[in-house]
């Protein structure tokens, strides 16, 4: 197995001999951009689409008076999370404002904290500020939207948690249990751990976070997984992959189906539904299939190879649904800043193409989105032109992923390993080379060097 060496090319400079400039870059451009998220959110300027702001102070908050009384709003169809959903929910009546004036300083305090989180790891050796410019610019290509949704919430959760699996595994699977249990994809960021301790100690406590919050959750409110039995029922969502050929079908003349709010989203009822249903849940099933093929036979790995995977997975996990809501690229933006925060990430160009997407969704939701229900020839248009690049990025994802841990290789030349195997170090690895190798690297490579046992 091999892995990049400790150091690399210009990581000597270290966190003193960033350049300044960059820093101030970034700062300025993440308070002009999030200015202006702020004075399309309020109203001050005029949102394109209109008003987005109904699912926090309608929607969200009307399940805050709900969950405020000891019970999940299990009879509204439009819940459709885990229970740990409530805990964001329920968040904002602990701010003294309003609800939706609450919700959005939140979404702002999480958006900072992301961002402060990769410019932190960013100006590590080894590491580059490259992820947290995907942040600052990808957020905001979303529009106001992103701050009236919650995703960006569990966003940082998640990206905390990827950020914190190479130092620290057990925080890194508490904090991706944590936002398992509210939005289930940051589970997926442990799909990549490698072998070993930090996959035992970090799937642990993820799991233990999960079941433990959930069961709380399920002992004190009723109706915790009702929701699960609202997932059967649902048709395909309109900006879905899977709805694209019953679009074209409908533009052609050929689909006689309806277009109607169902379990809180539009969805697409009607001829060949269940059909395209089943498709993307096989597509799903196999994705995941390739992901286990890929982790039970990769023979390389880097320092970047933990992160690739979970943008993969969760690339997968997105293409395959039969519901991609807009707020589902900030999932998307996220763990691409995480993959770009190590220069030898896979995922770069894969990265450029889901950043590419980000105004597309801005186009269809809400610019479009009238269209888009109408099956308007250019709204779909818009529409297949997104869904293309995130089917792409599927792809390339996947190829790039494969062939960067396929081929056996020499281990790096700045390694030198005694000839004897009794003669390594005492840490209590498996005596075969790489897999020492391996592991001394994942727990140093924040501090590539320093000796082994300071490292760990």
């Amino acid at each position: 197995m091999e892995l990049a060496p400790a150091t690399e090319p210009g990581s000597s400079r270290g966190r003193l001999g960033r350049p300044l400039g960059a820093l101030a870059a970034l700062g300025a451009t993440w308070v002009a951009t999030r200015t202006l998220l702020v004075l399309l959110v309020t109203g001050v300027l005029k949102s394109p689409g209109g008003d987005v702001t109904a699912d926090v102070w309608m929607i969200y908050h009307a399940w805050y008076g709900v969950l405020q009384t000891g019970t999940f709003p299990f009879d509204d169809v439009t819940w459709q999370y885990p229970p740990g959903a409530a805990l964001v929910i329920l968040l904002p009546g602990l701010l003294p404002w309003s609800y939706l004036v609450s919700f959005w300083v939140i979404c702002g305090i999480a958006d900072a904290a992301a961002a402060a989180l990769l410019v932190r790891t960013g100006l590590r050796r080894g590491r580059a500020l490259t992820g947290a410019w995907m942040w600052v610019v990808g957020v905001p290509l979303l529009g106001p939207m992103i701050y009236n949704r919650f995703d960006v919430i569990v966003t940082a959760v998640a990206l905390a948690g990827l950020l914190a699996l190479i130092r620290r595994p057990a925080v890194g699977g508490l904090l991706l249990g944590l936002g398992g249990i509210v939005k289930v994809w940051p589970l997926l960021g442990l799909i990549g751990t490698p072998s070993g301790r930090r996959t035992r100690r970090s799937w642990t406590l993820a799991g233990a976070t999960a079941v433990s919050i959930g069961f709380l959750l399920a002992a004190g409110m009723n109706g915790a997984f009702d929701f699960l039995a609202f997932q059967k029922e649902r048709g395909i969502e309109v900006e879905s992959v899977g709805a694209l050929p019953l679009h074209l079908a409908r533009i052609a003349g050929g689909w006689d189906g309806k277009v109607t709010m169902n379990y809180g989203s539009p969805e697409m009822l009607g001829p060949w539904v269940p059909v395209v249903s089943k498709v993307m849940m096989a597509g799903t099933v196999l994705g995941f299939l390739w992901l286990l093929l890929w982790r039970f036979t990769s023979k390389r790995r880097n320092a970047a190879t933990m992160y690739d995977a979970a943008l993969c997975a969760l690339l997968v996990f997105v293409v395959t649904s039969r519901v991609i809501s807009p707020q589902y690229l900030v999932w998307l933006v996220g763990v691409a800043a995480v993959c770009l925060t190590v220069r030898g990430s896979s995922q770069r160009p894969v990265a450029l193409l889901i950043l590419l997407a980000c105004p597309l969704t801005l186009v269809e939701f809400p610019t479009m989105f009238t269209q888009v229900l109408a099956s308007d020839p250019g709204a779909i248009a818009v529409l297949a032109a997104r869904n293309l690049l995130l089917v792409a990025a599927t792809v390339l994802s996947c190829l790039r992923l494969w062939r960067s841990t396929r081929g056996e290789a020499p281990l790096p030349a700045t390694v030198v390993l005694d000839r004897e195997p009794a003669a390594l170090p005492a840490s209590g690895y498996p005596v075969r080379p790489g897999i020492a190798y391996e592991q001394d690297l994942l727990d140093g490579i924040d501090r590539p060097g320093a000796p082994a046992e300071q490292r760990r």
